[in-house]
């Protein structure tokens, strides 16, 4: 199982940029999707997540409103669209897949992408 984020980038506040996980080696529609950040020295901190067919998404409250999730089961794809970005976006931005379900604790998921680094900065 393998799962590979990118599109993060340098982005100034009020920009936007628009996140893609790619998974492979998996029934990708078996799985929620989640996206998680993490800032050196805090924990992993719960983003967004969407069923296995996008019928249902999750956002924290920190971005909800600015941040979009969709998947293309099609193309065993999950997307972060984030728009008005703010300095505390400011991390690394991990997807994970969890059998079944979608849920807000990452220990609840099976696997992860390596991360890919957005920051927000003038």
């Amino acid at each position: 199982v393998q799962l590979q984020a990118f599109g993060g980038g340098l982005v100034q506040p009020g920009g936007s940029l628009r996140l893609s996980c790619v998974a492979s080696g998996l029934s990708f529609s078996d799985y929620g999707m989640g996206w998680f950040r993490r800032v050196p020295g805090k924990e992993r901190e719960f983003v967004s997540a969407v069923t296995w067919s996008g019928s249902s998404t999750y956002y924290a409250d920190s971005v909800k409103g600015r941040f979009a999730i969709s998947r293309d089961n099609a193309k065993n794809m999950v997307y972060l669209q984030m728009n008005s970005l703010k300095f505390e976006d400011t991390a690394v931005y991990y997807c994970g897949a969890q059998k079944g379900l979608a849920t807000r604790g990452w220990e609840d998921y099976d696997c992860w992408g390596q991360g890919t680094q957005v920051t927000v900065s003038s």
